[in-house]
């Protein structure tokens, strides 16, 4: 079995942080949440993998590389243009050749692994086997209609109108016909080639789709929100730990990790919270749920529940809570101007004026 990774999304609800960065390279935990996919799919005994990239291949391929760092061996699969999942799909006919493969979408988080899935799969060999998890509004996901014994009858993507609850989460597997049915698309209303209706098609040429609804955690990081919330899931299992320096004017509290060449001084970090390596965090407070990015600084303040990318800086703000905070970010205060009100007042106005 070889496994495709999608990695060429635009990342339009992640901007302006994409507009200089890959998506799938947002890190989570101090990690890119790519990582953690390429993690699992080696966890699942696969070796061979294509990865599909699109404008932001340079900066995907300088962080993956080979692919050894991961046990895995890397093909990149370049699409012009992001039209579509199914579009991955028919990119990589070649690569995939006749095997069957399992597809993950690179900002995709799932909880668990992918083990039980891949095992499952080689075990019954249906045409396609999908992943479904119940969302609050199916309407902005792919839906699955299951019949009474749980047999998948039908797909659509995005419906006004949804069917059910159970939206397909971002990992599929397929056998070779899927290429068959991905031959025969055309664009949808969002002018895409839609994985859902490839799988629609084998469904309806006879051939088996099977599904599991999980139970555990699943989250598409495609927004600040979501990414956020991900953060705080993984931060929830961190290791406490000290390779960087703490000087005996701070306190950590909780499960707080200290990266090497870290330095934390006169500061109180309350876990879980990680402060990556070579940051400096001066006469501040770092709270729960927060991802301190490698060389980065925070001096003179407080933050709590956010994800600080790589070098940005902090310096004498207060309090920033739920933010994401990009590379090379200055964050300062703003000039200390006096208040002042300008009016222009009609004849026999009352203005009630709160100083």
């Amino acid at each position: 079995m070889k496994a495709l990774v999608l990695a060429g999304g635009s990342g339009t609800r992640l901007r302006p942080i994409t507009h200089t960065s890959a998506k799938q390279l947002v890190p989570v935990a101090n990690k890119p949440v790519l990582f953690y996919g390429l993690e699992a799919i080696a966890q699942a005994g696969i070796q061979e993998l294509g990865l599909v990239v699109g404008d932001t291949h340079a900066e995907i391929e300088a962080a993956v590389g080979d692919g050894s760092a991961f046990g895995l061996q890397v093909t990149y699969l370049r699409q012009p243009a992001p039209l579509g999942l199914a579009h991955g799909v028919l990119i990589a006919r070649d690569y995939l050749g006749d095997d069957d493969f399992v597809m993950y979408l690179g900002d995709n988080f799932v909880v668990g692994g992918i083990n039980d899935l891949v095992d499952r799969f080689a075990r019954d060999r249906p045409a396609a086997q999908i992943l479904l998890t119940r969302v609050g509004d199916p309407t902005q996901f792919g839906v699955a209609e299951l019949d009474a014994e749980g047999r998948v009858i039908g797909l659509e993507e995005k419906p006004e109108r949804p069917k059910s609850d159970l939206a397909l989460v971002g990992v599929y597997l397929f056998s070779p016909a899927v290429h068959a049915a991905v031959a025969e698309l055309k664009p949808s209303w969002r002018g895409e080639l839609e994985i859902t209706d490839a799988i629609q098609w084998l469904i309806e040429s006879g051939q088996r789709v099977e599904s599991s609804v999980i139970t555990g955690y699943w989250k598409d990081t495609g927004n600040v929100t979501d990414m956020l919330e991900v953060n705080r899931l993984v931060l929830e299992s961190v290791e406490p730990r000290v390779e960087g320096r703490v000087d005996e004017a701070s306190e950590l509290i909780g499960r707080v990790a200290i990266e090497p060449g870290a330095v934390v001084e006169r500061s109180r970090v309350v876990g879980p919270a990680i402060i990556g390596g070579g940051a400096r965090i001066q006469d501040s407070y770092v709270g729960p749920y927060t991802s301190i990015g490698a060389s980065c600084a925070v001096v003179g303040s407080e933050i709590e529940y956010s994800i600080v990318l790589p070098r940005a800086s902090i310096a004498g703000v207060g309090r920033i809570e739920s933010s994401l905070i990009g590379h090379d970010v200055e964050v300062t205060p703003a000039p200390n101007t006096p208040k002042a009100h300008r009016l222009v007042l009609g004849d026999h106005s009352k203005v009630q004026i709160s100083s």
